[in-house]
């Protein structure tokens, strides 16, 4: 198998960056808009990344994968024009996010509540359980987590919750 350069690259670089390949790895750093914000949700759910890896289907129907390029590209387009509603719109995932959502308590009530409350987009961050939302400034951020994880605790279920701007510097040594 591969490494997991789609998860190391970003936590060592900073921002968005995308895996063009593997053989020979070829990792882009991306632009993005300087108001982007992301809210963390970790429900304190088991959710085991063999498990999440093994129900991915192996084949897709010609149509979902055109459907899926064109949200790519929409997005990596939404981050150099530096368009929050493009980065919104194309933040779609039809291939994994349908199938790897119910392992992951409340998804989709989750992902309402975040859109009604200014989000522009809601996902599975890697296998999950942890989701993610962008919105267009912090106070949106701060109030997504709080809203999702007042609803997690009222499901018995544990969270932790983070927001912050995108770090486009990665990890730094604090004095």
């Amino acid at each position: 198998g591969y490494g997991h350069a789609d998860n190391v690259a970003p936590a060592i670089l900073g921002g968005f960056v995308l895996i063009r390949s593997y053989e020979p790895l070829d990792i882009i750093r991306l632009p993005h808009p300087e108001n982007l914000f992301c809210a963390i949700i970790f429900p304190e759910v088991d959710v085991p990344t063999r498990d999440a890896r093994q129900m991915i289907r192996q084949k897709v129907f010609l149509k979902d994968a055109v459907t899926q390029w064109g949200n790519i590209a929409g997005l990596v387009s939404g981050l150099f024009l530096k368009d929050i509603d493009l980065i919104g719109r194309s933040m779609k995932d039809i291939l994994v996010e349908p199938v790897r959502s119910i392992l992951i308590p409340d998804f989709y009530k989750m992902r309402e509540m975040a859109m009604e409350s200014g989000a522009v987009s809601f996902g599975i961050s890697g296998s999950g359980p942890s989701v993610f939302a962008f919105t267009k400034n912090e106070a949106d951020a701060v109030f997504i987590t709080q809203k999702i994880a007042k609803h997690l605790a009222s499901l018995q279920i544990k969270s932790q919750t983070y927001v912050s701007p995108i770090n486009d510097n990665g990890p730094i040594i604090l004095d």
